[in-house]
């Protein structure tokens, strides 16, 4: 199977996006599709021997919209801008002409023009200025299709039937403007996402054959040597060589504050580079540095739909055939042409499908700006719902920064000597607390050497042999110790974390290390119990004196002792009670918990594990970004209901007033646009949410 990346253009509201995926998902030879509104692409899995991009591209085309081949040049675009400007000027012309139209014809006015213009040549106008929406419904019609144009289609052909032909081309106008409406409101949705795609830099200046070149980022390949200088966006994912510079990380982190970088430090691709210039070794490049996911994640989030947004896509498939019974029966007994008219032509079916997926859109590109990432709206509306927050400790709760403070020798041995074998058995591991003992090592001069072999048990610790000795680290599950013990009594109290060394399976001492819960904690898990969680519980595989001693002054609750697998049981006893579970971790050990989790939160900081497992991805470590996911999705579902109220309360008064025949046609097709407008200004206001 091969993925094909396809853009497509002219695509409007979700109705445009199933119309693609319906007809593409049927072609022999695809097995997947996700058609990506705001993102204007399709992500297509296919055989290639079955099927080929010519092919998928002619369908796309026959369905009515494009697939553009390159990318515009600059004066292509500010001639599309210029053309889109001359558009609103004369559509505002035109509107006040219509304004007055509509008065006109209320008032009898414009009768004795109309009268005197042949029924043929109004029909043509009519003709002319729809032909290009006539064909789209007809082709939709083909494929057994019913959309919004289809109405009113209908409602111009009886306006022009009764010999109204001013009104049907009024009614042709309007349907005009609701598709430049239609079309706008979707822009809007995707300029947070423009704006990021137009962070990434295209250009990179490369150490090529001992000279310095400026080649196209596409042509960057991973080794290369990067020159980044101040003013210059980095161009991939890499480590400084030498030199040293302060970077911009606010488009990775959402962070203002500037960043320091020096020989050996990662810097990120779509940084900026404001003071001194580094060399770099690319390591990753284009859609895989931490950008480019970043950007394939805000991308594919719409295809992650919530309840709220499938619920939309179903009453849109039932609102038109509803519609055409209004209709009918309006008919039936009324016997009122024009009131039957405007019943079909003031029904507006794309605002149902627009008024979850906008505020959805806005919403998570506005948080991807911050630093945090939202893998769609189903996540969104999760939790909103959640009522039970479940949380790591280290590296999550805390710095994942532990430092030594103790050292206690059990049987004669000096601290140097129980160091120094920690320090050996720990020369292979990445966790944070064998970090933290080869540091203190380097930093007492004691040299640590290589273990003979070397074995690490997860949740409980390390076993190695060192000069023939079997020496194990790690806590009381992996080593037996009377946890009496008065110095362990006391470590433990003071809330540090054990690690017990044993030689020959004999307990020799243990080394304390003490990890710092984060300083922003207090005040987040504060706010977040404000916002209604009130069962918040750390999850910890320390021992229970430690866990009181972190979860205590959070005033939390906790689970001590627990491996890896014991936080997905734990997870899953809360599920099925009935809660709805966030959980917190570090996006490594915790994959598993964030996976089986209705909303799995990885404070990360971009790494694989964290996006990949986690359903929403912080990109800097603050725990201010996980109160702000709640109230995020919290003012998002109270914008996605205002939108939704307002959308059926707006088409209900409007069928009732049309079918009843208090308003005409005319106004009906001048009214049909307004939900839109009214789900822009509603939506926009997530953008600018704080």
């Amino acid at each position: 199977m091969t993925t094909l990346e396809l853009p497509i253009g002219g695509m409007d509201c979700s109705a445009c996006a199933k119309k693609v995926q319906r007809a593409v998902s049927k072609m022999p030879g695809v097995s997947k599709i996700e058609v990506l509104l705001n993102a204007e692409k399709a992500v297509i899995e296919i055989d290639p021997k079955q099927v080929t991009r010519e092919a998928l591209q002619a369908m796309i085309e026959r369905v009515g919209f494009t697939v553009p081949q390159v990318e515009e040049p600059d004066y292509v675009k500010q001639g599309n801008d210029f053309q889109r400007q001359m558009f609103m000027v004369l559509g505002l012309v035109f509107g006040v002409i219509l304004l007055l139209v509509v008065a006109g014809e209320g008032l009898g006015l414009f009768d004795a023009v109309t009268d005197r213009v042949p029924m043929w040549a109004g029909t043509l106008v009519v003709v002319a200025f729809g032909a290009s929406i006539f064909w789209g419904v007809i082709k939709s019609a083909m494929r057994l299709e019913v959309t919004s144009h289809t109405l009113m289609s209908i409602g111009a052909v009886a306006a022009l039937v009764t010999g109204q032909w001013a009104t049907g081309a009024i009614v042709i106008f309007f349907m005009r403007i609701g598709v430049f409406v239609e079309r706008f409101t979707s822009e809007k949705a995707r300029k947070l996402l423009k704006e990021l795609n137009a962070l990434a830099p295209t250009m990179a200046r490369v150490e090529r054959d001992g000279e310095e070149v400026e080649i196209p980022v596409e042509q960057v390949v991973v080794g290369d040597t990067i020159i980044v200088r101040p003013g210059e966006r980095v161009p991939v994912d890499g480590t400084v060589i030498d030199g040293q510079a302060t970077f911009d990380q606010a488009a990775i982190t959402g962070e203002s504050m500037p960043v320091e970088a020096e020989a050996g430090d990662r810097v990120f691709a779509a940084t900026l580079a404001k003071l001194g210039h580094v060399r770099l070794r690319a390591e990753r490049i284009g859609r895989d540095t931490t950008f480019g996911r970043t950007v394939k994640l805000v991308e594919e989030a719409e295809a992650n739909r919530g309840e709220m947004q499938l619920l939309a896509d179903k009453f849109s498939a039932w609102y038109l055939p509803v519609v055409i019974v209004i209709a009918l029966l309006t008919y039936y007994l009324s016997g009122n042409v024009m009131a039957v008219v405007a019943v079909l032509v003031v029904a507006c079916s794309c605002s149902f499908a627009l008024a979850t997926p906008i505020a959805m859109m806005a919403s998570i590109g506005a948080a991807a700006k911050r630093g945090l990432l939202i893998k769609g709206g189903k996540y969104v509306e999760a939790i909103r719902a959640a009522d039970v927050v479940l949380v790591d400790k280290t590296g999550t709760l805390t710095t994942g920064k532990p430092q030594i403070t103790d050292i206690v020798s059990f049987d004669g041995r000096s601290q140097e000597e129980l160091l120094q074998l920690a320090a050996t058995a720990e020369r292979h591991s990445e966790h944070p607390l064998a970090e933290a003992v080869r540091l203190h090592a380097r930093e007492q001069g004691v040299r640590a050497g290589e273990p003979e072999r070397f074995e690490a048990v997860p949740g409980k610790g390390i076993k190695a042999v060192i000069g023939g000795q079997a020496v194990d680290i790690g806590n009381r599950r992996l080593v037996a110790v009377d946890e009496n013990q008065p110095d362990i009594a006391r470590l433990e109290s003071e809330g540090k974390t054990l690690l017990i060394l044993a030689v020959d399976g004999k307990p020799a001492g243990i080394i304390a290390a003490m990890d710092t819960v984060r300083p922003e904690v207090g005040t987040a898990i504060e706010e977040i119990r404000k916002l209604g969680i009130t069962r918040i519980e750390l999850l910890t595989g320390d021992n229970a004196r430690t866990a009181t001693a972190i979860a205590g002054p959070l005033g939390i609750g906790f689970q001590a002792n627990l491996l890896p697998e014991d936080k997905i049981r734990v997870v899953r006893e809360y599920q099925a009670k009935g809660h709805r579970v966030v959980m917190v971790g570090d996006g490594v050990n915790d994959a598993p918990a964030l996976a089986q989790a209705e909303v799995g939160i990885a404070m990360g900081g971009g790494t694989d594990v964290a996006m990949e497992a986690a359903h929403i991805v912080l990109m800097r470590e603050d725990w201010g970004l996980v109160a702000d996911c709640f109230r995020i999705a919290r003012r998002t579902m109270g914008v996605v209901r205002m939108n939704i109220a307002f959308t059926a309360l707006y088409n209900m008064v409007g069928l009732t007033l049309a079918a009843t025949g208090v308003i005409p046609p005319v106004v009906a097709a001048a009214a049909q646009s307004i939900p839109d407008i009214g789900i822009l200004a509603n939506s926009s206001r997530l953008i600018r949410q704080k």
